[in-house]
């Protein structure tokens, strides 16, 4: 009956994803149903570490996550967790052999628990990369069903897009970061503080690696293109809303997409699709 438990294990992993992100959850549901499985158990193992190092504060994160990570290395040894999240992500790991692209994100995750401020672009880009970027290429062997020259192809486009997306929550989240943990990203902010021309510093490097990763979205598989490209369209929205946003006020208050939007965004992205003029 070890079906039946794992497939309750991916249940639940598709339980985290829509009760953290609707953006991603519906994203997801236009993916093709044979790697949704896999995407969510992703977006699962993610997302509990995400919150163990952004959120349990009144906890101790240390101690949370040296478990959380001594019980991943057990499931991937054993092949099993009573922790259904855990258990779930094992078996996507060792079938599209993630092993080292999750070591590179725990380690960033890890850089969480300590380091505040990234005062170099090489310190920035070293988290983005395992914070974001390797999120997007485990998805990326998901897509190409782990074939490796394609995985090759399509590599750099998915680091750009992963990279967008960490940026975009940044300048997002620069209230939340800087007063609530005292962090400050990017590098060219100055004691914490965004003004206009930082601002726009750092939305032309977004627009940037956009564009660039655009290059790639219209090469993926059709299993992952639609739900990859309504992402892209979402967070191509949300930072045109920072764009004409003031900079104090980002420094104040979340900036969001209203449901209005999402669903506007979604009804375009699928007629683009539907039409092949992504």
């Amino acid at each position: 009956m070890k079906q039946l438990f794992d497939k309750s294990s991916y249940s639940c992993s598709r339980l985290v994803t829509k009760t953290y992100s609707t953006s991603f959850s519906k994203a997801i549901t236009l993916l093709a149903p044979s790697v949704r499985p896999a995407i969510y158990a992703i977006y699962g193992f993610v997302r509990y570490a995400d919150e163990i190092v952004d959120t349990f504060d009144s906890y101790n994160q240390d101690e949370l996550f040296n478990e959380f990570e001594e019980n991943y290395q057990k499931a991937l040894d054993r092949k099993i967790s009573m922790n259904p999240i855990l258990n779930a992500f094992q078996e996507i790991v060792h079938q599209y052999k993630l092993y080292n692209l999750v070591d590179d994100f725990m380690r960033s995750m890890r850089m969480d628990l300590y380091k505040t401020n990234y005062k170099t672009v090489e310190e920035y880009a070293e988290y983005i990369y395992g914070s974001a970027d390797v999120v997007g290429l485990m998805c990326l062997k998901v897509f190409v069903k782990g074939d490796e020259k394609r995985y090759a192809e399509l590599e750099p486009f998915a680091r750009r897009l992963g990279s967008a997306f960490q940026k975009v929550n940044f300048l997002r989240d620069l209230k939340d970061d800087t007063l609530n943990l005292g962090r400050s990203y990017f590098p060219n902010l100055q004691n914490y503080t965004l003004n206009e021309n930082t601002k726009q510093d750092i939305i032309k490097d977004i627009e940037s690696d956009f564009k660039e990763a655009y290059k790639g979205i219209v090469r993926l598989p059709m299993e992952g293109r639609l739900g990859v490209y309504l992402a892209y369209r979402y967070y191509m929205r949300l930072l045109r809303e920072l764009k004409v946003t003031d900079s104090k006020k980002i420094m104040k208050e979340r900036v969001r997409v209203n449901n209005f939007l999402k669903m506007e965004i979604l009804l375009k992205a699928y007629v683009r699709y539907k039409l092949n003029i992504l």
